[in-house]
């Protein structure tokens, strides 16, 4: 399939801007926004090796409260200088990296005005467990790579005990995850408990000599890797220690984001973040019960069409339980995942007209995370990595990972969901990196869920339990509107969650029980997905009404990712002035 450069395809996609650009506020803007991105980098790390820039691969990021105050400092500042750049001034395409580049200022001075920082995990994952990817993530192709990996290691107690000393005064205000969510989550710290530093995680980048490395060289990165795992082995001790004797004792026995301090602004705030809409919870709770019902109806179907004798609840009972569902392996599980990929990625071409450069692979979640870990997750890589991204399989708890909804998941973290999306972003490199490097979960997770209904247009889903799988996760997406309101507005329970969640959905209650968890320590994140979806599908429906056999969903596809990741007024924009030119073309033609 040919494929051509995303400069030429915006230029096609849209038509051209008449408004005039201000070159001095034009220049203003560029200025603001680059040096913004060189004090980001520098400030955080372990974001710059993951874009490419290895300036700073030696360090780690220092988040002591002053830490916290002088950044924010910092993007105030910044904000105010680009308040005072009218963004009309700038042309249409530097308006959109404007809006982009505001809210992104804005929602880093909102979470250190509400002191966010202070719960730095949630229920599956967090600074400890990020750390634990090091190894992995390092691209060790010189004697350097290895000494800048040796210096983050040299840091990392010091930065543990910043964020011990955070989380002691979370404890104090009251600003923790709930008690509830706890239990079991020092499973992470303790497998980094190794007997002997060799046996560490964090040693895995030892275990061959490569050749570029003369050994004696590489006894001495041993011994000096040795010294710095003990370290690292013996912070991790200490934070499995204040986590259980300090953290859990003293945590919140409240639940929802509004029993916080600030809470009520502060889960308005993470609605506006994750979901980039001005609803309110009531809105989304309501909206959140209309889909259920849309989704329960096709349910309902397929279990006519299957001629299953029983109630809604006898279905998802035999759907959890009978053996034909499971996989009996690790290796099982992950072939059908990668079946699935392999099948999309064939029909791919019928549905965009340009696919990216980096490829992907098929891995069990790390068994340090798994037991608490989502179902399955996409895990990017920079474009000069020596490896591509990664899609994911949880392979733990086999009775928990139904193959029916395999499908769905693979389209949503693989192609073309998660892996196509991000791998394209990476390549858009007229943009500027804050926006090409963003990730806008309303955006991404929409994305994701609009491409498991896009399997059903390619023909993916074989059987009716497959399609039911994809209603099922569906579903899954519409509760969370229902489930993150109610527990964080409403004043719902863990149990009424669990039950509104097992209730409507196949899920294993495994996942049910890990899925609630993960909405309650992350407010608002899980309401992304429905919203952005429902707003993929509502634009690509008025395309199809607007330009009847003109449409293409290969154009509007290309429309849609060509833009990067995007707030969903942003998306809607520039979909309808994409249309209002498309509109015209034809018109011209007639």
């Amino acid at each position: 399939m040919k494929t051509m450069p995303f400069l030429l395809l915006a230029m096609l996609a849209t038509p051209v801007c008449a408004i005039e650009t201000d070159a001095s506020a034009l220049q203003r803007f560029e200025d603001l926004y680059k040096a913004e991105w060189t004090f980001r980098l520098a400030e955080f790390p372990v974001l710059a090796t993951s874009v490419g820039v290895h300036d700073y691969d030696d360090r780690l990021a220092h988040v002591r409260e002053s830490d916290q105050q002088r950044r924010r400092q910092y993007w105030q500042k910044t904000l105010t200088q680009l308040n005072e750049i009218p963004c009309a001034s700038l042309g249409r395409n530097e308006c959109i990296n404007y809006r982009i580049f505001k809210r992104q200022l804005e929602g880093f001075i909102a979470d250190v005005e509400s002191r966010y920082y202070l719960m730095p995990f949630n229920s599956d994952s967090g600074f400890y467990t990020s750390w634990t990817r090091l190894p992995e993530e390092t691209e060790f192709t010189r004697v350097k790579d290895y000494d800048n990996y040796l210096a983050r290691l040299a840091m990392l107690p010091e930065i543990m005990d910043e964020y011990i000393i955070l989380m002691r005064e979370g404890i104090r205000t009251g600003m923790t995850q709930p008690r509830v969510v706890l239990e079991g989550r020092d499973i992470a710290i303790r497998a980094q408990l190794a007997e002997s530093p060799a046996k560490s995680t964090f040693f895995s980048p030892f275990a061959k000599r490569p050749e570029y490395s003369p050994e004696l060289q590489w006894q001495s990165l041993k011994e000096r890797a040795n010294q710095r795992i003990a370290g690292v082995i013996a912070a991790y001790s200490k934070l499995l220690e204040f986590f259980n004797g300090e953290y859990v004792p003293g945590a919140r026995t409240t639940l929802g984001a509004q029993q916080l301090p600030g809470g009520e602004a502060f889960y308005q705030a993470q609605i506006k973040h994750y979901a980039t809409v001005s609803m309110s919870a009531a809105e989304i709770h309501q909206l959140g019960q209309q889909e259920v019902a849309r989704i329960h109806e096709e349910m309902e179907d397929i279990i006519n069409l299957l001629e299953f004798k029983g109630s809604f609840a006898d279905f998802i009972q035999f759907l959890r339980t009978d053996p034909q569902f499971y996989a009996t392996s690790p290796r099982q599980l992950l072939a059908e995942a990668s079946y699935w990929a392999k099948k999309m990625d064939g029909r791919l071409p019928a549905l965009f007209g340009y696919l990216p450069r980096q490829p992907y692979g098929v891995e069990p979640v790390p068994a340090d995370l798994a037991p608490y870990y989502t179902t399955g997750r996409y895990n990017g890589a920079p474009l000069d990595a020596t490896r591509g991204g990664y899609y994911w399989v949880n392979t733990h708890a086999l009775e928990s990972r139904p193959l029916y909804a395999l499908p769905a998941l693979t389209l949503h973290e693989a192609v073309p969901g998660h892996h196509l999306q991000i791998a394209i972003s990476k390549e858009l490199e007229e943009q500027p990196p804050f926006r090409r490097y963003d990730y806008i979960s309303a955006f991404g997770e929409g994305w994701g869920l609009y491409s498991e209904k896009l399997g059903v247009e390619a023909e993916i889903y074989e059987t009716p339990y497959q399609n039911f799988g994809r209603l099922t996760y569906e579903m899954w997406r519409a509760c969370r509107l229902v489930i993150d309101t109610g527990v964080h507005a409403m004043g719902w329970s863990r149990e009424q969650a669990v039950d509104f969640l097992a209730s409507n959905t196949a899920l294993a209650l495994h996942n049910v029980n890990t899925e609630v968890d993960r909405y309650i320590s992350w407010p608002a994140q899980a309401l992304s997905y429905k919203l952005g979806e429902l707003t993929l599908w509502k634009l690509r429906r008025e395309a199809e009404a607007a330009l009847g056999a003109d449409f293409d969903v290969r154009e509007y596809h290309d429309l849609v990712l060509g833009l990067g990741s995007v707030p969903l007024d942003v998306l809607s924009d520039e979909v309808h002035y994409w249309l209002q030119g498309k509109k015209g073309d034809v018109l011209r033609q007639l």
